[in-house]
């Protein structure tokens, strides 16, 4: 049997996340007439809405996938489904020989005489036909989306305060089936910019500019470095393999978890979790998922440290990471790191944009800013001593008095999230205590 996999590995397979999610609806038992394994092969039957099951099939040796449903994504919901269920249920399925109704278009094992060095080259030569294909879909998805950007460019931005939420969903589905999944995000996300208020013109040109920069940097792919291949392929809806991840070297550290924040998008936890490096003075995100009622990862502790080994995924502006090893819990956090004036911040805010212009979080941890409130008590920004001011987002009512009470018109040491316009502070340092926001 192969290594085992992560629910975060398996998830991380699925093309988009409509898929991802669909597929953690379909990881139980009572989705599947039959269950069954062997040493090469994972196979299910689901019943969908048609008279027959669909046949589901994985081939674990070499992470190849085929399903009898007529979706044309790959892998389907199905085939993601099967996997997670056996990652969390293995005894769910009988370990016996390869019905012969269920066998699929999937390579079978070679003969044992076959070395080990001939299977990698036949598992290499597939991915590589893998990912050749969805390249060509990729391509063609953001040649289509550059006319699209185009087209509502020639006609005046002003077009996009009339257009239905629709205009921007289905632009943002014709992606999802070129297997580009982080653009349809970015066009997803656009849909309320053009009612957000003042400004708004400026907004939308920001991101369209950054999506136009995006189609303008994957047409010429193989002329940057490395690094920035990376964070192209990345805002596109590539994953980097973690496996092959966590062999490298990483950076060990007292790591300082300096924030956390969780969104949910249709049942989909996300959660950030925001670490600095005590001594390295590097920013480092680690990311975790669940879905539904599943429980999210509680070991990173704002507050706390822990004294581990991090690898940083590929970029040119390393920020994700995954913990390689944990060595120890180390000591709560005993002060705010980070710049010592806004003034200080924005040229280190400007170099990581000038390394990777799609930085849509940028974490920043100040030593010693005073809220600012207006009259009604609503905070406006943090300000520095040499007069500096960070808009805020909005905060709600817990949040601004726990803020205005910490501070009580002194400075403060606070972490959170730059967007290149407002501030999202997620913790706050006062007086020897840290506070989550």
């Amino acid at each position: 049997m192969s290594a085992i996999w992560t629910q975060e590995q398996i998830l991380a397979l699925a093309p988009d996340t409509s898929s991802a999610l669909n597929a953690q609806a379909l990881a139980v038992r009572s989705k599947w007439l039959s269950l069954g394994y062997n040493e090469q092969v994972i196979w299910g039957e689901c019943q969908g809405s048609g008279s027959n099951p669909y046949c589901t099939q994985i081939d674990i040796t070499e992470i190849a996938f085929n399903c009898t449903c007529p979706s044309r994504k790959e892998p389907c919901k199905h085939a993601i489904g099967l996997f997670l269920l056996f990652a969390d249920q293995k005894d769910a399925f009988t370990e016996k020989p390869l019905p012969q109704k269920t066998s699929l278009d999937i390579p079978k094992h070679k003969s044992d005489n076959k070395t080990e060095s001939t299977k990698k080259v036949v598992d290499t030569v597939a991915q590589a036909k893998r990912a050749q294909l969805r390249y060509n879909k990729v391509t063609a998805g953001m040649q289509d989306l550059e006319l699209w950007l185009r087209d509502l460019v020639r006609q005046g931005l002003a077009i996009a305060q009339g257009q239905p939420y629709s205009f921007w969903d289905n632009a943002a589905a014709r992606l999802v089936d070129a297997q580009a999944p982080g653009v349809a995000r970015l066009l997803r996300e656009m849909a309320s910019v053009p009612h957000s208020g003042i400004g708004w013109e400026e907004r939308l040109l920001t991101q369209l500019g950054r999506v136009y920069l995006l189609i303008s940097g994957f047409k010429r792919l193989q002329t940057f470095p490395a690094e920035m291949q990376a964070d192209i392929r990345t805002q596109i809806g590539w994953t980097q393999n973690q496996e092959e991840l966590l062999t490298s070297s990483g950076v060990r550290d007292r790591w300082l978890i300096l924030g956390q924040r969780v969104t949910e998008e249709d049942k989909l936890r996300s959660q950030f979790n925001w670490l600095w490096g005590e001594q390295s003075q590097q920013a480092a995100l680690i990311l975790n998922f669940a879905y539904g009622s599943q429980p999210l990862d509680t070991s990173l502790t704002p507050g706390s440290s822990i004294d581990a080994e991090l690898v940083f995924f590929e970029s040119a502006y390393p920020l994700r990471s995954l913990v390689k090893i944990l060595h120890d819990p180390a000591d709560p956090v005993d002060k705010m790191p980070g710049y010592s004036s806004i003034r200080d911040m924005m040229p280190a805010y400007a170099k990581a944009l000038a390394r990777n212009p799609w930085i849509e979080e940028f974490p920043v941890a100040l030593q010693a800013v005073i809220p600012v409130f207006n009259d009604d008590g609503c905070c406006r920004g943090v300000r520095d001593a040499d007069g500096y001011m960070l808009e805020i987002v909005a905060l709600n009512s817990q949040q601004r008095w726990q803020l205005l009470a910490l501070s009580g018109g002194h400075a403060v040491g606070i972490f959170g999230e730059w967007n290149g316009d407002r501030f999202l502070p997620l913790s706050v340092y006062a007086n020897g205590i840290f506070v989550s926001l």
